[in-house]
């Protein structure tokens, strides 16, 4: 297993520097770009799923592969990047890879002739922002001492929350600004909606480029010397022996064959019972995991160790303790945004503009308010930013976190009542102050706790707990909403306001290891 190098003899272990505001705004610009592509993607491609045919039901199952994605790529990502060291770094490289993919992407989607080639480049836009994204978390952990990491990530959210109100606003100011159309015939994506991801494609290669161009990374050897890094290394754990490996990869073989029975039997219950086929995807997913698992044991056992794929699931095994508590954090918070930007659209047009007509233009309108809604509440999220490292220092990093999911949830919950739809910017303002911190404080706690050796990689695995509600969310509210529902979309939301209270109480029992630091 690689590790950071030590020091040499007679080394002296050195205080990480502090960076100028300017060289973590350099470091944070590319999020600006990723956010214009994630901010575009998630406002609207479900307009273009109903637009090209989608029923409001079946949303969530296209969005799946979206998380599925990412569930895969960025732990590989991470992995790769831990162990890259080239002209570019070690992390920029894959800034710039997935910057180029996800460009392309934006250029072909909205363009899509027909559903399924809209939720296949779904599927390769989102696996080309997590290239980018993914190394993005682990720069600040790099680059920054514990002190400045709650600066860092809010910087980060600073960008995503201006890149967001811009790209999410994007549709609205073409057809309002410039003239162009915001509607089309049946089966064709308005002018509005392509244009702006043609724009965003742009913004997303140049300033993900700005931060390749303006940035530096420490060296392996730097990285090695460093006080802060060497105390945060001492969580690498690792087996020793055959024999520990042996053992490891038995107790491995015996969760797996567990989890591959539940998996079979759910699907087996869920086929008896008639019920809809979004469920599968948490059947699968929970027997595909097992399958991992035994695949993973059988090759220890077996003395084949010495690889990447046993490394990786060994290492998500023995995860730190505050990265285990953050998990079920991150998880409620995230089955809330999802349930928010699958069913903002469909609630909104249909609970307040009063239409599900795709082609008619009160329709249109109600979609792109929705943009406008998500410029909003980004666009809070930018403003305060830099205000949560202000509480933090006041309170807790746990509590300023808390505080702000709570203030998310009434804002989504207060969806529910709203009759006019400009009273909707209220409610964005609680949902603002819950993405800026979401985008933040977990990172800023999680940091403290990883291995510099494994940074990247971990900030991949910490994506499972992103990306596993995002797919229990396309498995379920499909579900909920269709047969418990009626097809009423806004009862979405207000499950997701219930998910966001949970994730605040859970924010409290978290252990920040270096919580007298922020700054």
């Amino acid at each position: 297993m690689n590790k950071v190098p030590s020091p040499g003899a007679g080394s002296t272990l050195v205080v990480k520097p502090h960076l100028s505001f300017w060289e973590i705004w350099n470091m944070s610009f590319g999020f600006l770009g990723i956010q214009f592509g994630f901010a575009l993607q998630n406002a609207n491609v479900s307009r273009i799923f109903e637009t090209l045919g989608a029923e409001v039901e079946a949303i969530p199952i296209l969005w799946v592969a979206a998380p599925i994605t990412g569930l895969l790529v960025q732990p590989i990502i991470g992995y790769l990047s831990d162990r890259t060291w080239n002209r570019l770094g070690r992390r920029r490289p894959y800034f710039l890879i997935g910057a180029i993919l996800a460009s392309i992407a934006l250029f072909i989607m909205p363009n899509s002739p027909v559903l399924w080639v809209a939720a296949g480049m779904l599927w390769i836009l989102d696996a080309s922002i997590n290239i980018s994204m993914e190394p993005f978390r682990a720069f600040v952990g790099d680059n920054l001492p514990s002190e400045q990491r709650t600066s860092g990530f809010a910087m980060q959210s600073f960008f995503i929350g201006t890149g967001a109100v811009v790209a999410s606003l994007l549709p609205y100011m073409l057809t309002e600004w410039f003239g162009v159309s915001n509607t089309a015939p049946e089966g064709i994506v308005p002018d509005s909606v392509k244009w702006s991801f043609y724009l965003g494609g742009i913004v997303f290669f140049l300033a993900v480029l700005w931060t390749v161009m303006r940035s530096k990374e420490y060296s392996p050897e730097e990285m090695a010397q460093f006080e802060d890094n060497a105390e945060r290394e001492e969580f690498a754990k690792e087996l020793k022996t055959p024999a520990a490996y042996a053992e490891n990869g038995k107790k491995q073989m015996r969760l797996g064959g567990i989890l591959l029975l539940i998996g079979a039997a759910l699907t087996f219950w869920f086929i008896n019972q008639n019920l809809t086929q979004d469920l599968f995807i948490l059947s699968f997913g929970i027997a595909f995991v097992g399958i991992l698992m035994i695949i993973s044991g059988l090759l220890q056992v077996n003395g084949r160790y010495d690889n990447g794929y046993v490394t990786i699931i060994n290492d998500f095994q023995d995860m730190p303790l505050t990265m285990k508590q953050l998990a079920g954090v991150q998880f409620f918070s995230w089955f809330a945004l999802f349930s928010m930007w699958i069913y903002t659209t469909a609630a909104v047009t249909s609970s307040i503009f009063g239409t599900t007509d795709t082609t008619s233009a009160l329709y249109n309108e109600g979609a792109n308010w929705v943009g406008v809604c998500f410029a909003v509440y980004n666009g809070v999220a930018a403003l305060v930013a830099f205000l949560l490292p202000v509480l933090a220092k006041k309170t807790s990093r746990k509590q300023a976190h808390a505080i702000s999911l709570v203030l998310g949830a009434l804002g989504l919950a207060s969806i529910f009542i709203i009759q006019n739809h400009y009273l909707l910017l209220l409610s964005m303002i609680g949902v603002g102050i819950a993405w800026a911190s979401i985008l933040s404080m977990p990172y800023a706690i999680l940091t403290g706790s990883l291995p510099p050796s494994k940074m990247g990689y971990y900030m991949g695995v910490f994506n499972f707990f992103i990306v596993i509600p995002q797919i229990v969310a396309a498995a379920i509210l499909g579900f909920f909403v269709a047969k418990l529902f009626s097809g009423q979309a806004i009862y979405a939301l207000l499950i997701g306001g219930a998910s966001l209270i949970l994730a605040a109480v859970l924010t409290l029992r978290v252990h920040d290891k270096d919580d007298v630091a922020t700054s």
